[in-house]
Order: structure tokens, then sequence, then C-alpha cells
């Protein structure tokens, strides 16, 4: 794929200016007709050099012209360079010091711990177009959008070969039918840019433009995303915009100052990452990062970008003793919100049929609202409070639950504020914090029953969902980066009928619009019953556009109860389409014989009641026999 074309003024301007979204095709290494056009931005650099294996790695033998115009970009053709050729700058800086640094916008690198940059083409011939016609639907507001997230490195690997991770494209196959079979509608990768340190987990990155090479080429990754989208599954990438690391080849004091970080330590450093904060009040830095997030959907097709640590972002407080206030006094990093605001506004512009999705722990508020009503203008918010709310609660001993019910019932009362995500992500694995079985009280058998309980109340409750890899087989090991997930634990009943939980679940909220349609819109919830703390029990309806409506009943208690009341909207027959203690899941098939009638008995404010047997920690989900439909 030909990507360059000659640097204009206009494209200088809209560099300066903050909203270049396309420098990928200006800047870097680029193969043209007879050799290489590198260009690379070091504006207080007194000399800048190419080097690398087409000149034996002779530091000074190709000086860079700097451009006759206020951009700072240096330039220079060099004959003969290929494909795979390996590549540094030498970057003599405003300070006199000489630093060897990695192209910023390298779109290949040398595998960790090297770290020179690889001048590559990005020709792939994709076979996706199905998808890309139709992704906007699978992942828009009313659609039934459950997210497997993915550490690449440690899904799988390989102990008969040096315990090695999957290759991209063995991860095409295996990966792809893994989530085909368990009816993700999509998978998120943890961040795949290049990152020297393996145990960041892909979180500090030094470039911006390359898949990292540690599981293959760039085509190669092309080719797992494109595998994915034939399989109809759509692919978020986890972006980080929020802080880089110090590593010298990087891009910290790139040009003898500080050129991508802020010049006051007070913003520049930030204590939870040890790592250096962009200065988004410059328009270089900001078209910088807006054409990086343009690159991985443009080039690399993805379906909708993940951006973390949003509040460190927001905050110049965030995590910090000492710092400095905006212009206006306050705590809030303007430039940076005008960044994100940007960031959302080029990319629905440009990518209409896309999502972003922000990582934001704080109340901040109108996250996922547009930018023209006063929001970040984000697609989708990280339901933090629910995740911690509900965490906390499945924490404790069932004897107890009842004295924190609120906090099972509290999530609903903000639950339509913004366009929520329900994450169960990685960082509730780590850390000490153990994995989600792990996290449930009491003896084995209650543990699976309060994982299958999990499982179920997610997907009865609003919002989109998200879940972190090995969960949904329940896991015991806190999740390693350094192993494979512990596959072997489907050769045990508990493990596969968790994991088979997980897959009909994911099939009945694609089936039933109920459950979906309006996951961001309070017409699609409404209370049967909060108040019966004493039972820890709680009952819902959740409803689609056109009235249809499935019950969903849960009981955070060990105890099986009969002859429990619920009332409804609707007599007639009731069908059980889901019980979270079916044989299937490792249950004991408590429940309702499939089917109930609904009895003239107007109880909870309705005029028809069901009387319920519940299963001990478990759920089960209704629905008036005549609102059946075929899967939709």
């Amino acid at each position: 794929m030909a990507f360059y074309s000659p640097i204009t003024d206009y494209d200088v301007y809209l560099f300066k200016e903050g909203t270049h979204t396309r420098l990928y095709r200006k800047l870097g290494a680029h193969l043209i007709e007879g050799g290489c056009h590198f260009a690379v931005w070091a504006p207080s650099a007194r000399e800048v050099y190419v080097f690398g294996d087409f000149n034996g790695w002779d530091k000074f033998s190709y000086p860079m012209k700097r451009r006759p115009d206020p951009s700072g970009i240096w330039e220079l053709f060099v004959p003969g360079v290929w494909k795979g050729c390996k590549y540094k700058y030498f970057v003599v800086g405003a300070d006199g010091v000489g630093r060897e640094k990695s192209d910023p916008f390298a779109f290949f690198c040398e595998q960790p711990p090297g770290n020179a940059s690889i001048v590559w083409d990005l020709s792939y011939n994709w076979q996706d177009d199905k998808w890309m016609k139709e992704r906007g639907r699978h992942i828009d507001y009313h659609a039934p959008v459950s997210i497997y997230e993915v550490h690449l490195g440690s899904w799988r690997r390989v102990p008969e070969d040096q315990n090695r991770s999957l290759h991209y494209w063995e991860l095409a196959y295996w990966l792809g039918e893994y989530v085909k079979e368990m009816g993700f509608s999509h998978v998120e990768f943890l961040p795949i840019m290049e990152h020297p340190f393996y145990g960041s987990w892909g979180y500090q990155i030094t470039n911006y433009f390359a898949p990292t090479s540690r599981y293959g080429t760039p085509q190669d990754l092309m080719y797992l995303i494109d595998s994915l989208h034939q399989r109809g599954i759509g692919v978020i990438l986890d972006w980080v915009p929020s802080h880089f690391p110090t590593d010298e080849h990087g891009l910290a004091f790139f040009d003898g100052t500080h050129l991508y970080e802020y010049e006051d330590w007070r913003k520049r450093w930030h204590p939870d990452w040890k790592s250096f904060v962009f200065d988004y009040s410059k328009g270089e830095v900001r078209s910088f990062l807006l054409s990086s997030a343009h690159f991985w959907i443009d080039v690399y097709h993805a379906d909708g970008l993940r951006v973390d640590a949003v509040a460190s972002m927001l905050y110049l407080d965030y995590s910090r003793t000492e710092w400095v206030p905006n212009i206006y006094g306050g705590k809030e990093n303007l430039e940076a919100i005008e960044f994100l605001r940007k960031l959302n506004e080029t990319l629905y512009r440009d990518f209409p049929d896309i999502h972003t999705f922000a990582e934001e722990s704080t109340a901040w508020p109108m996250v996922s609202k547009p930018t023209y009503m006063g929001g970040l203008g984000f697609g989708y918010k990280w339901n933090m409070g629910w995740m911690n709310d509900t965490l906390f609660y499945f924490s404790k001993d069932p004897i107890y639950r009842k004295y924190y019910h609120d906090k099972l019932t509290f999530s609903v009362w903000y639950a339509f504020s913004e366009n929520f995500v329900l994450p169960l992500s990685h960082d509730e694995v780590v850390h000490g914090k153990g994995s989600l079985l792990g996290k449930m009280p009491k003896d084995d058998w209650q543990k699976f029953a309060n994982l299958r309980l999990l499982f179920s109340y997610m997907y009865a409750f609003p919002g989109k969902k998200l879940l972190f890899m090995g969960g949904e087989f329940g896991q015991w090991r806190e999740w390693d980066h350094n192993q494979s997930l512990d596959w072997h634990l489907l050769e045990y009943f508990p493990h596969r009928g968790v994991q088979r939980l997980v897959k009909d679940l994911n099939e009945l909220y694609r089936k039933e619009r109920a459950l979906h349609e309006l996951d961001c819109d309070p017409a699609g919830f409404e209370w049967v019953d909060f108040s019966d703390y004493e039972q820890s029990v709680i009952s819902f309806l959740r409803k689609s556009k056109s009235g249809e409506m499935v019950l969903v009943v849960l009981n955070f208690t060990p105890v099986q109860r009969y002859n429990y009341r619920v009332g409804v909207p609707k007599g007639g027959l009731w069908l059980e389409v889901f019980n979270s203690d079916s044989e299937l899941y490792g249950g004991a098939n408590i429940g309702n014989m499939g089917r109930v009638m609904a009895e003239d008995v107007p109880f909870h404010g309705r005029q028809y009641s069901l009387s319920l047997t519940l299963p001990p920690l478990g759920a089960v989900f209704l629905k008036p026999a005549y609102d059946i439909c075929p899967q939709g």
C-alpha cells in the first residue's frame, strides 16, 4: 500500500495547529522508487542523521536536512534502502548531546530488547469487505455488544516450544474459533503497539504506529484482524495517549528538549507509572496522537479504540501531591480535555461506524455525550462504579449481604447517565486481587455458584458486557502475563459448566432484544422489587423498544426459596428461558421446570404475579410465552 505523499504547506499548518490526522503518510520511513524517504520531527535538534543496515550503521554518513519552513521536520531520501532494513536516527540535541532514537512513526520495530526501527510497507489484501460494510450495526447502542478482553501474549502458549506465545497468524485460527464458539461479539486487545517492557502488558508504548513484533509482522496482525472480521467478530484496540515510558530510544527528551512531554516536571512526571505525560498544549503532539488513533482504524481496520487512563488526563492533581493549576486556578487539564474532544470529533467524522471507549474512573460528567452538548464525545464509558460495588458485594459472605444491599441496587440510579460498558477486566485479576472465582466467598460449591450468579447479573444489568480472558471458565489462579491461561481446568466439570454458562448467556443476550436493545436507555429497565434486603433478592424487568420483556430474579444467598412471589405486568404462561442452577452449568436443576403460570394475584403494584422457586445463589430469567420470537 503506497502511503507516502510529500509534505505540503497545508500539512505543516495542520501539524502545528494540532488537527492533522494522517501524519503517518508524511513522516517516518516510506519506500518509494529507488529507495526510502525519511522524515522526523525534531525542531530543536542541531543535527539529525539516519543510519542503519544500508550504511553499515555509520551514524554520520547520511545527514538529514531541515525543511525551510517552521515545521521543525528533517527529511532525507536515501537510495537503495530495502524493505526489512533496520535503521535509527542519531539526534544531536539542543543540549549538544547525540542520542540514538527509534523512529516515532516507524511501522515495524526490532523485537525487544532490540530497539531499531524497520523499513516496512503496509500492503495487504483485505478480505473483510462484508464486515466493514456492516460493522456499525454490531457495535451501536442497540446491539448485543459483549467483549472478550485478551492479552495476546498469555491467552494460550506453546509449552513444547519453550513456552512461547502464539503468533498473530496462529491466533487468527485458535482465538477466532474460540471467540466465535463462545458467542462474544468483539475482542479487545490489551495494547499491541510496540513496548519495550513485556511486563507493562503494552501500557508503556514507545512506538505508536507499530504493532509489537513479539508475535509477528504488521501483515500478520492484519491477517488476525481480517480473520476475526470474516468470522463476524469485531476488534477493539486498547490505546494509551495518557503517558509514555522514559526509555532513551523512545519519545522522551527527543531533540534534547522536552518535546513530546511537558516541560514542567509537575505536569510531566506521572508517579503511578513512573512515565512521562504528553504535552497536550503543543499542536504537533496533538497531531501525533490524533494520527496514531486514526492509523489503527484506517490501516488496521480496528472497529474501536478503548482509551486508557482517561481520568489521569483530565485532572492535573491525579495521584500527585505537587501540581500546577490551570489558568483559572482549577485542577482540570484544559489542554487534555480539548484534545480528547478533538480526538472523538475527528474519529467519528472520518469513521462514523466505529466507537471509542473511555476508561474513566471518576464522576466526570458527560464522558459519553457529544461534544456539542459539552461532553467529551466518547461512544461508551466503562462503568467502574458498577464494577467496584458489584465485586465488593460478591466478596461478602452471603449471611452478611443484607447489610450491603445498597451496593447492589445503587448502580441503577446512574446506569443511564452514560453509555456504559460493564467491565470485569484484567485490572480486577492482578496485583494480589485474585481471580474472579477466587474472590467468591465460602466453599467451592458456593464459589462456582456465586461466579455463575455474577455473570448472570452482569448480562441482565443494563450496559454492554466485557469479560477478561480466563474468567469465562473460572480460572483459579490470578492472571500471570508470563503464563498461559489454565486451559487444563476444562477437564473438570465445574469449569466447563461456567464456560457453558457464559456461552449460553452470550447467545441469550444476542437473541433477546429485551436484554440488549435498550442497554443505554432508561426505558429498557424497570424495577420489580429492590427492597428485599432481608432475603437478598432483587427482581427487575428488561424491555425492548417493541415491548418484549424479560423478568430477572436473582437470589444472592445459598438458601433455596419456595413460593417466592414476584409481581408481573402480564398474565398467562411465563417461560423460564435461563437458570444459572441448571445441571448443564454445574448446578442442581432447582427452578421452575421451565415454565410457570401467572396468577391473578396483585403484587408489587402489578395486576399479576408469579410464585417462583429460586435456586440458591441463582438467577432465573423468564418471559411471557407469547413474547418468544426467533433469534434476531
